[in-house]
């Protein structure tokens, strides 16, 4: 028979090292998508939180008095994994913005397809990248990364330490807006400058050959143009990936450093 005992006071630190691995767990890249079930991403957050509460080197003990005062300390643990699973998933959005623009280029934004892991609308083009991409991200170890960054966090964040500064929150927000903006138009300037050449190609035959129809020419050659494009940067993915991977990593930096 197993007996086995442990303090009250161990059983409130390990809860909320529970509550920030299960609420990162729950929104980050890879480990978070809907098709996982929810009693696999339970039982994985318990086991990774046993992991980690034995890693722990300096266990403060908690300040508080009262039940709403400890309820108060779950809910900036659970905050606190929250944003730091949130910063990592941003990241991956990027893919899936630079899928709707190459779309609206080629002219199949129309055409678009349920993301089962999102249970959204997403373009063709975005759902094609964003498997790809999770397939390299998880090829290059990704989630073991993600896992130890997690980990780090309770050094740098000690329990009932985060301070949330809407400053510096808010400066994260903007960095990472400034870099979706410029990563998406990186993953999608081969399509968007084979098209923008093709327009002015379609733009000059419609002056030399006015009794062409350029209408109905133009739409299946950006098709065809655009899958053609496609399927010669498929090579660039692995590049791509390093890309989403850098930035998943930075703005969980950036993030933790908010909150430090």
């Amino acid at each position: 028979m197993i007996n086995y005992t442990i303090n009250v006071s161990d059983l409130e630190y390990f809860l909320l090292v529970l509550t920030r691995i299960s609420m990162f767990i729950s929104v980050a890249p890879l480990y978070g998508q809907r098709g996982i079930p929810n009693r696999v991403k339970i039982g994985f957050s318990f086991f990774v939180a046993v992991l980690i509460y034995g890693t722990i080197p300096d266990k403060t003990p908690l300040d508080y008095n009262t039940v709403w005062g400890y309820a108060a300390i779950v809910l900036r643990e659970g905050m606190t994994g929250l944003l730091i699973g949130f910063a990592a998933n941003m990241a991956t959005t990027i893919v899936a913005f630079a899928g709707r623009i190459i779309d609206m280029e080629t002219g199949m934004s129309m055409a678009n397809l349920v993301d089962p892991t999102t249970h959204q609308q997403e373009s063709i083009s975005g759902v094609l990248y964003q498997y790809v991409i999770t397939l390299i991200l998880i090829i290059t170890g990704l989630h073991r990364y993600l896992i130890t960054a997690l980990a780090q966090t309770f050094i740098l964040i000690p329990i009932n330490k985060a301070v949330f500064d809407s400053t510096k929150l808010l400066d994260s927000i903007v960095t990472f807006l400034n870099d979706y903006i410029m990563l998406g138009f990186r993953i999608c300037l081969p399509v968007f400058a084979v098209m923008l050449l093709l327009n002015a190609i379609l733009g000059i035959m419609t002056k030399l050959a006015p009794q062409m129809n350029m209408f109905s020419v133009g739409m299946q050659l950006k098709v065809l143009v655009g899958i053609s494009t496609l399927f010669i940067t498929v090579g660039m993915l692995p590049i791509v990936g390093d890309m989403i991977s850098g930035e998943i990593r930075k703005m969980m930096v950036v993030f933790v450093n908010a909150m430090t």
